[in-house]
């Protein structure tokens, strides 16, 4: 009997010693393609984590919606469903910080230099933080690009939009957007876009030529405009609770592989980006239009009034704060360029 009960004893330390070497896991949920800015960067995070932490954390990368779609995904992250994401930063407003639509405002950011001096700045460090009272912790900025339009007809003046049912993420400020252009915005998750272009429920949307290739809607949509009219930009977010509660040299070492991990996603973006327009164009499905000088200024002309109209839904402080960076890089001009 005393060796049965010695034998149950060393097996369950056995089983403690087992279960105290399990790696953590965190559950990197996302919903683009893997082989996009977000997604690449989320393999690097993925590869520097585990080898960083020499097999503490196991970090499992689910893209192209496979755990949460759009609408989904925050919620999971509050519950502890999951412990990282990387959504759109239009995606906080529903949650109340309404601040980080000022992204999404038409042709706010006129180059890189000028995105980059708000996110890695005192601006951008404020925005996250306003995330913590959710249980949310960001992390990092994450860049895709300025995007562009697409279409089955030729979008070249801002009348080309009138009565085109076009997709958007689900922000009032793209909503404003596509209306002062007289489209009909409908917000669509980004797993259910390609079939509604496919299927003709949206006629239209704008996103990054990344996104747009990944997804394959240059094969539904005749026409692109390279406008670069907005931006399209994520933050890598964790659950809180599971961030704070982490021993703290290994929430340092994960902080050093997510700074690698940025790094290395700012230097592929815009390369990715390029090289998927010149895929849609060797593909020979779609027409690609870039705006002259004086279309890009009559395009800018058009959706100034969304400045106006939302500025104080996100916060008049926040959009100058904003304006007044940008204004110190020199960028302002008449039109945005791609760096």
């Amino acid at each position: 009997m005393h060796l049965k009960a010695l034998a149950a004893v060393l097996l369950a330390c056995a089983s403690a010693g087992v279960a105290a070497q399990a790696p953590i896991v965190i559950k990197f949920s996302h919903v683009v393609a893997p082989d996009t800015p977000k997604g690449r960067a989320a393999e690097r995070f993925k590869a520097l984590a585990e080898q960083m932490t020499r097999g503490r954390v196991k970090v499992e990368v689910y893209p192209n919606s496979q755990l949460y779609r759009d609408r989904e995904e925050l919620e999971a992250l509050q519950l502890g469903a999951v412990q990282m994401l990387a959504p759109s930063l239009a995606k906080f407003s529903p949650l109340g910080v309404k601040e980080f639509e000022a992204f999404d405002l038409p042709y706010i950011f006129p180059s890189k230099a000028a995105l980059y001096a708000v996110t890695e700045g005192r601006i951008g460090r404020g925005l996250l933080r306003k995330l913590e009272p959710k249980g949310i912790t960001g992390l990092a900025y994450w860049d895709n690009g300025f995007k562009i339009m697409s279409a089955n007809k030729p979008l070249l003046k801002p009348v080309d939009f009138r009565g085109l049912r076009m997709r958007i993420q689900a922000s009032k400020v793209l909503d404003a957007q596509m209306r002062v252009l007289g489209a009909q915005p409908l917000a669509l998750a980004f797993s259910e876009t390609a079939p509604a272009l496919r299927d003709g429920v949206v006629e239209g949307t704008e996103n990054t030529p990344s996104n747009m290739f990944t997804q394959r809607m240059h094969e539904t949509q005749k026409h692109l405009t390279v406008s670069n009219h907005g931006y399209l930009g994520y933050a890598v977010i964790v659950n809180k609770k599971f961030w704070d509660g982490l021993p703290g040299e290994l929430r340092s070492t994960l902080e050093k592989a997510m700074a690698q991990a940025t790094a290395y996603e700012k230097t592929i973006a815009q390369h990715t980006n390029d090289a998927a327009l010149e895929s849609i164009r060797r593909a020979g499905t779609t027409t690609i239009h870039t705006l002259s000088p004086q279309q890009q200024a009559e395009w800018r002309r058009a959706m100034q009034p969304v400045h106006a109209q939302m500025e104080e839904r996100i916060g008049k402080d926040v959009v100058q704060a904003i304006r007044r960076e940008v204004a110190k890089q020199g960028a302002a001009g008449p039109s945005m360029t791609r760096k």
